[in-house]
């Protein structure tokens, strides 16, 4: 019996750039088969890797630096570009939580990042997180500053002027009542954390936001939800808008012109030319919901049109971002991300093409209103 082994790619090709080269030698008389002509038909293109990356749930640029980027992954951590993406390093690979929900860079201390983990969606897949983090060294080192059983965390904002006040919107465990849930706030970096707003064993706080002209006066978005293996409870009676104007230590539910009945995730944008303006994705029974507008700073509210996000679902998406650059101009993260310039009167398909679908965050140029950074499911 004869035994042989066919040669293996590598050494195929470069049989075949020998015989290329050869033939070359060879017509010594002969116009070469390789001319320019033929080879600029040769385009190189990626072959690998085969997969894309996994689902983005934030991203943060850095304000001093439009290259350097820090990208949460809702089940691989945390990722840092210095390049605008050209190449990327892992730089939350040895703390004890894979799942990441959101982050937030200290605009005063752009080499200070808070990282809150735990995914805020509510699919069957998501990973749970164990507290909050905090780098000072761009992402070098990490130390956990507690909160240990929020599980889940939808949002991070820092006071613009005193780095010490940091408010964390914890919406808490998934399959399970208690834990730690709602808007916990800290005044010494930290140290110590209270609780500010909450509700029962099934509420969270899914958002909260600063108005960019007073930073005193903050919007939270509670959602009371819990998961079960055949269904999701999304919403109930305990959902709804709150507001603070005295930095977070009391609150008061927004109703003005907001609907009547149970709600279900709530995402919000505050727009940053006119003091005032603020815009809400609401969720309601049935996949049913709407835009809403305010231009009180919450203290009523106009309907503006029905949109929802469809697909998996709005527990799933309902993330809205004003645009710095233009007025009423709001994107809505959904399956096929889609966009608003009035207002959310009317909204119109950014458009997929060259990227994956399933969009849950948005980042934006300070100086290229055309730029837009977009994490979705598939990176």
């Amino acid at each position: 019996m004869l035994n042989f082994r066919l040669p293996t790619p590598s050494i195929m090709l470069v049989l075949l750039i020998a015989f290329l080269f050869s033939s070359v030698a060879l017509a010594d008389e002969e116009e070469s088969p390789l001319n320019a002509g033929l080879l600029s038909g040769l385009k190189l293109r990626s072959i690998g890797p085969a997969l894309m990356s996994g689902r983005i749930a934030d991203i943060a640029v850095d304000p001093t630096n439009q290259g350097t980027w820090y990208v949460a992954a809702g089940s691989g951590g945390v990722w840092k570009t210095v390049n605008s993406g050209t190449t990327w390093q892992d730089i939350f690979t040895d703390q004890t939580s894979y799942s990441v929900g959101c982050l937030t860079i200290d605009p005063r201390h752009p080499d200070t990042i808070w990282v809150g983990s735990g995914e805020n969606v509510s699919g069957r897949h998501v990973g749970y997180g164990d507290g909050v983090y905090r780098s000072r060294d761009g992402g070098q080192t990490w130390e956990n500053m507690g909160l240990t059983e929020t599980e889940h965390i939808g949002r991070i904002v820092l006071h613009p002027e005193d780095p010490n006040v940091v408010y964390v919107a914890a919406q808490g465990p998934l399959w399970s009542g208690g834990g730690e849930r709602g808007l916990f706030m800290t005044v010494d970096g930290g140290v110590t954390w209270e609780k500010v707003l909450g509700g029962g064993e099934f509420t969270g706080v899914n958002e909260v936001v600063m108005d960019p002209f007073d930073a005193n006066t903050l919007y939270a978005s509670t959602w009371q939800r819990f998961r079960d293996v055949a269904v999701l409870m999304d919403g109930g009676p305990e959902s709804g808008i709150h507001k603070s104007t005295d930095g977070g230590r009391t609150w008061r539910q927004l109703k003005t012109g907001l609907p009547g009945e149970d709600m279900g995730k709530i995402g919000l944008a505050l727009s940053p030319q006119k003091a005032g303006v603020m815009y809400a994705a609401i969720e309601l029974g049935a996949r049913t919901g709407g835009f809403w507008r305010s231009t009180d700073g919450g203290e009523s509210w106009e309907k503006r049109s029905d949109k929802i996000a469809g697909g998996t679902g709005p527990h799933y998406y309902t993330e809205i971002f004003a645009s710095p650059h233009a007025f009423d101009l709001v994107f809505y993260m959904e399956v096929r991300m889609s966009y608003t310039d009035d207002g959310g009167k009317t909204f119109q398909l950014v458009g997929e093409e060259h990227k994956h679908v399933d969009n849950h965050a948005l980042a934006f140029s300070a100086t290229d209103p055309d730029y837009l950074l977009a994490g979705c499911d598939g990176g």
